[in-house]
């Protein structure tokens, strides 16, 4: 099929004007800049790597614009940062990624990480724009939310030219307004259950697309990690993924809806690691964290009973996971603590 080429997004130059007011960071403004340099830092690491190993010209081309997004943001944090004499995180580096290693995914995979992970970094970038004050970071972060839309659409049209778009399921156009008139609207342990309305369909599709995703980038995972505690929490979070999404898959499909396919064949059977423990397993626990919203999403929008217990489960689920993985991190000197709030009993006793 002919198309256009993949253009270039311009993210190299942020053109926002440093703060002239003197004007402190607020905790809003220096937790979300924060943790989008650390994600950031991150996904300099992974999509370097990825840009070793594909050959389909139109997704190379989609890696380089998102690396080339998250290198402005990093640089455009670090300038704020530095001037505020803030501490620079750590974060991931050169140490966390071994460019040499062999091809872990293939090409199509890196489409599906980059709209799984772009989801949660618009997640961020959304909530902070209401949040922050200062208008160099509130235009840093229109900026922000504003590339990211532009890549997303981007990796979608070029999933749509390859074939792998799969799109949420149709349902049939309303003949007319109607109203709930039973409270078995809400029912669904027991008996006839109504069929799932719209927002249930579109929050059930996107948690399985979302674990779908995460599933496979767990197995890659869990085939080059190190050490052992970080090797058996990779397959421990590929269970979790994988039960999310059959309960999620058999909800679409008892209504006769489709559920997104298995990227687990995207994977090569590489067990040479091309990022480290720390990475790897700071990426779980960064994108688990972020399905706990994902799925809270899911829940304030639905109108079944058991669908709503069906996340409380998932979010304890993950909690768990998040924690433990947390846990490993500590253990190991990993865990950068994000900028808190001064103990006062602390300085009490000083």
């Amino acid at each position: 099929m002919e198309h256009e080429p993949v253009k270039r997004i311009k993210t190299t130059k942020i053109g926002i004007k440093t703060n002239d007011s003197n004007e402190q960071l607020t905790s809003a403004e220096m937790g979300k800049l924060w943790v989008t340099y650390e994600g950031n830092t991150m996904a300099k690491c992974v999509l370097s790597y990825y840009l070793q190993h594909v050959d389909d010209q139109d997704i190379k081309k989609i890696i380089e614009n998102a690396l080339s997004l998250s290198e402005s943001l990093v640089k455009r944090i670090k300038e704020i940062l530095v001037k505020e004499n803030f501490p620079l995180p750590v974060g991931c580096t050169e140490e966390d990624v071994n460019l040499g290693a062999p091809r872990l995914f293939s090409d199509e995979f890196y489409l599906h990480y980059l709209k799984y992970a772009i989801k949660a970094g618009l997640s961020i970038y959304s909530i902070a724009i209401p949040l922050v004050t200062r208008k160099d970071i509130k235009d840093f972060f229109i900026h922000t939310l504003d590339s990211t839309v532009k890549l997303i659409t981007q990796i979608n049209e070029v999933l749509e030219e390859k074939g792998a778009l799969v799109k949420p399921p149709k349902i049939p156009i309303p003949k007319r307004i109607d109203f709930a008139k039973r409270q078995s609207y809400l029912h669904g342990f027991f008996g006839d259950n109504r069929p799932l309305h719209a927002l249930e369909i579109s929050h059930l599709f996107d948690n399985t697309e979302n674990n779908a995703t995460s599933k496979a980038l767990l197995i890659a995972f869990s085939q080059v990690a190190k050490t052992e505690k970080v090797k058996k929490f990779m397959i421990r979070g590929k269970e979790i993924s994988n039960k999310h999404i059959e309960v999620c898959s058999q909800k679409l499909h008892k209504d006769n809806l489709p559920s997104p396919k298995s990227l687990d064949d995207l994977v090569s059977v590489s067990t040479i690691a091309p990022f480290s423990d720390k990475l790897m397993l700071w990426h779980k626990i960064d994108m688990f964290s972020m399905k706990i919203r994902s799925y809270a999403n899911g829940a304030s929008l639905n109108g079944r009973r058991d669908i709503g217990a069906m996340y409380a489960k998932f979010i304890m689920d993950v909690s768990l996971y998040v924690e433990d993985g947390a846990n490993i991190m500590i253990d190991h000197g990993w865990m950068e603590q994000p900028p808190e709030a001064v103990d006062r009993e602390d300085l009490a006793k000083g």
